[in-house]
């Protein structure tokens, strides 16, 4: 009834206390209900002792303005915890990082893939041998694909360039430490799981049909299992797609 987390447990443990004290009232009315009175007492200390409790531990599990929207932004709607989310926070020492504009988060097949970040302000340029991909805005990975297409014992480098069209701030994982908190905590692996890969979708459907480049071919799209495919294939192939009108089933 009154839902999971912090707020759910405050909500049920606020009506039983006001239930539980209203009882007591009646009790203490009645002189030939000492036992009810001595019960209903106990019970209302009990659930005022849980509501003061966790109205304590909701105040110590806070967060500073960027990470509660995040939080408000990925986290809650999937019905993450406070608490989980704490340790989600832990995980990257509650660090938040800057970007200058025009300077780069990571350069085409230089810059290592050792972290996971998630953009909170600005705006991101992507680009694949000097042509334009998509952009990256707050509360989107930065390195999602890259994310996804290596394995935890695995190495690689970016296959695009990042860049800053203005001043943004960002949150980032390290690898390492992430999938240690994977590896402790099963529930925060799916979570991250989840937002990861719908982060990708995003970002695939955001690339339109022009990113070819001049021999007519398809860029990758960021990810390695991504086949090059011509321009002019990808037109055949459309032939097979098409649904045919009404006048010709007829005919």
């Amino acid at each position: 009834m009154g839902g999971s987390g912090f707020y759910g447990l405050l909500y049920l443990f606020t009506f039983l206390t006001l239930g539980f004290f209203c009882s007591t009232v009646w009790a203490w009315s009645d002189p030939c209900t000492t036992d009810s009175f001595l019960w209903n007492f106990a019970l209302f200390g009990v659930c005022l002792g849980q509501v003061l409790h966790v109205s304590y531990r909701l105040r110590s599990v806070s967060f500073e303005k960027d990470f509660q929207e995040l939080y408000l932004c990925m986290f809650k709607k999937l019905g993450v915890s406070l608490t989980h989310f704490g340790k989600i926070v832990a995980c990257c020492d509650g660090d938040i990082h800057t970007i200058e504009p025009d300077h780069c988060f990571a350069i085409e097949g230089k810059t290592a893939i050792d972290k996971l970040s998630v953009l909170l302000s600005g705006r991101i340029r992507v680009t694949v041998n000097g042509e334009f991909l998509h952009y990256i805005y707050p509360f989107q990975f930065l390195d999602s694909p890259e994310w996804d297409s290596l394995r935890p014992s695995e190495e690689g480098v970016f296959q695009v360039t990042l860049r800053a069209d203005n001043p943004c701030r960002y949150v980032a994982w390290r690898r390492k430490k992430l999938y240690l908190l994977f590896a402790k905590h099963r529930y925060i692996a799916k979570v991250f799981a989840l937002v990861v890969r719908n982060d990708i979708a995003e970002k695939l459907y955001s690339l339109n049909d022009k990113a070819f480049d001049k021999a007519g071919r398809r860029y990758d799209l960021r990810l390695p299992s991504y086949c090059h495919m011509p321009g002019t294939e990808l037109e055949k192939a459309d032939v097979f797609l098409q649904v045919p009108v009404q006048g010709e089933r007829t005919a």
